[in-house]
C-alpha cells in the first residue's frame, strides 16, 4: 500500500491520515494558509457520518482515518517535519507535508457524484 517511492517511511497509517489532511488543506471553509511559513492550518476535521465521512466531495471509510485522531500518529508526522503540531488544539501542514506524495488519493478518497 506504500507507494513506491516513500522517502520518509511513513507506515500506512501515517500515510493514510497525510493523504486526508492533504485534502482538507485544499478546502477553503477548512483550512487556513500563512503566507509567512506557507503551513496550512487546519481549521476543523471532519465528523464521522456512520462508517464513513465526507471531505468535499471525497467519501471515505473511517477505517481509512483511525489516525485523524491518534496523537502518535501527529507526533510522527511533525516529527518527520511534515505537520506542525498542537494535539488535539491544532494541526498545520507544512510545505513538505503539503507536497509530500503518498500515493493513496485514488484508492481513499472516494468520488461519487450520487452519494
Amino acid at each position: 500500500m506504500a507507494p513506491k517511492n516513500n522517502p520518509l517511511k511513513l507506515n500506512p497509517l501515517q500515510l493514510k491520515t497525510l493523504t486526508l489532511l492533504q485534502e482538507l488543506a485544499t478546502l477553503p471553509d477548512a483550512s487556513k494558509k500563512n503566507d509567512e511559513t506557507g503551513n496550512v492550518e487546519l481549521l476543523w476535521l471532519p465528523p464521522a457520518h456512520g462508517d464513513h465521512f465526507h471531505i468535499g466531495a471525497a467519501v471515505v471509510s473511517g477505517a481509512d482515518a483511525t489516525g485523524l485522531r491518534n496523537q502518535a500518529v501527529w507526533v510522527a508526522l511533525a516529527r518527520k517535519g511534515l505537520v506542525s503540531d498542537a494535539f488535539p488544539n491544532a494541526l498545520e501542514l507544512t510545505p513538505a507535508g503539503l507536497a509530500y506524495e503518498t500515493g493513496l488519493g485514488d484508492q481513499i478518497l472516494h468520488r461519487h457524484s450520487d452519494h
